[in-house]
C-alpha cells in the first residue's frame, strides 16, 4: 500500500517504513515525535486505487520524527557577466526533517 501525500507544497509517494526527508517542519518538532499529514492525494491499496478530488476523505500519514534537523547537498550558485568582471559565488544547504512513516490510514 503506498499513497501520494502533500507535505508543505510537496507531493511524496509515502509507503509504510520509509524515510522521507521533508522541508524543515520548524523548531517545535523534537526527535522521537509523532506528525499526521492528512493532505492525501491518492491512496493505492494492493491495486484499488482512490484519487481525491482533491484530497482521499478520512485518509492521513501518521510519521514519527527520526531528526528533526538534516543538512542537505551544499549547492553552489554562481554569477558572471562576461567581459565586466563580475563574478559572484555563493553557497546554499536546505534545512530538511526526516521522518519515517509509521501508519497510513486510508
Amino acid at each position: 500500500m503506498y499513497v501520494i501525500v502533500e507535505i508543505q507544497g510537496q507531493q511524496f509517494k509515502a509507503e509504510k517504513d520509509k524515510f522521507l526527508y521533508v522541508h524543515y517542519l520548524g523548531e517545535n518538532v523534537k526527535n522521537g515525535d509523532t506528525v499526521e499529514f492528512d493532505r492525501v492525494l491518492l491512496a493505492d491499496n494492493d491495486g484499488e486505487v482512490k484519487v481525491g478530488a482533491p484530497l482521499v476523505e478520512g485518509a492521513k500519514v501518521v510519521c514519527e520524527v527520526a531528526a528533526d534537523l538534516v543538512k542537505g547537498d551544499k549547492v553552489i550558485v554562481f554569477k558572471k557577466k562576461r567581459r565586466n568582471g563580475y563574478r559572484r559565488k555563493n553557497g546554499h544547504r536546505q534545512y530538511f526533517t526526516k521522518v519515517v512513516i509509521k501508519d497510513i490510514l486510508a
